[in-house]
Formats: structure tokens, C-alpha cells, sequence
């Protein structure tokens, strides 16, 4: 039986330029393009506002990887679970003898639930202290 290698840190992107990744200097020419079109149209004092905005939302997602994850996936899935619904509804089970209990046996058993759920607990002001002390002390 012959050895084989086993490939291993494939989760890690390959450098193209430099410390620069494919999708990095992507993310750095797009911004490079987008600074010289404001050049060409945009006075120096709002050039050089809207060269610090761009720098930083490319810089970031170029270089900024919350949870593990690029900054792209990131904002997406804020985005996605932002106007996915939230309500879960929950489907009963068709099937009662999956419980375990014939009809009879669950309606009994739920009364008995529902008379131990009823009853108050008597707790004395004494009983509060005591476990306070307790608490405390340890």
C-alpha cells in the first residue's frame, strides 16, 4: 500500500502580491479606482474626505474578518437575519402514542401537573435569611 500526502492548511488562501491575497488586492484596486474617479471629480478638501471613507470601508473589508469569516459574509448574514422572519412555529405531533401515553393516561397525568404547579410554597422570612447566610458565607 502506497503513502500519500495529505493536504494540509487548505482553509488558507494562496499570496498573489506580496502579503496580499487575490480577494485583498481585489478589495485595494477597487478602492484605488474608485479614489481616482473622485480625483478627477472632487475638490481636494472633499477628495481627501471621501479617500479617508474609502480607505477604511475597503480597508476593512480587504482585512477585517470578525468571527473567522470575511467582512462580505459578515455584512450579508447581519443583512439576511436582519428581514429573514423571527417567528418559529411549532408543529405538534401528529402521533400521541409517540409520548408514550394513551389519552386517558396524558389527560390525568396533565391534571396532576397542573394541581402541582397550583400549589403556593410556603417560605418563611426566616428560611430567606438562612439561605442568604449560606450564600454569603460561601
Amino acid at each position: 500500500m502506497g503513502l500519500f500526502n495529505v493536504p494540509q492548511f487548505i482553509d488558507i488562501e494562496d499570496k498573489i502580491v506580496g502579503p496580499l491575497t487575490a480577494k485583498q488586492l481585489g478589495w485595494m484596486g477597487a478602492a484605488g479606482v474608485i479614489l481616482l474617479v473622485a480625483w478627477s471629480i472632487l475638490d481636494l478638501t472633499a477628495f481627501i474626505i471621501a479617500a479617508i471613507l474609502t480607505s477604511i470601508i475597503f480597508g476593512s473589508l480587504a482585512f477585517y474578518r470578525p468571527n473567522g469569516q470575511p467582512l462580505v459574509y459578515f455584512i450579508f448574514s447581519a443583512i439576511s437575519f436582519a428581514f429573514r422572519p423571527k417567528i418559529y412555529i411549532w408543529k405538534r405531533v401528529a402521533d400521541k402514542s409517540v409520548l408514550g401515553f394513551t389519552p386517558a393516561q396524558k389527560t390525568k397525568a396533565e391534571k396532576n401537573a397542573k394541581i402541582k404547579t397550583l400549589a403556593p410554597k410556603e417560605v418563611s422570612e426566616r428560611k430567606i435569611e438562612d439561605i442568604s447566610h449560606l450564600l454569603d458565607s460561601k
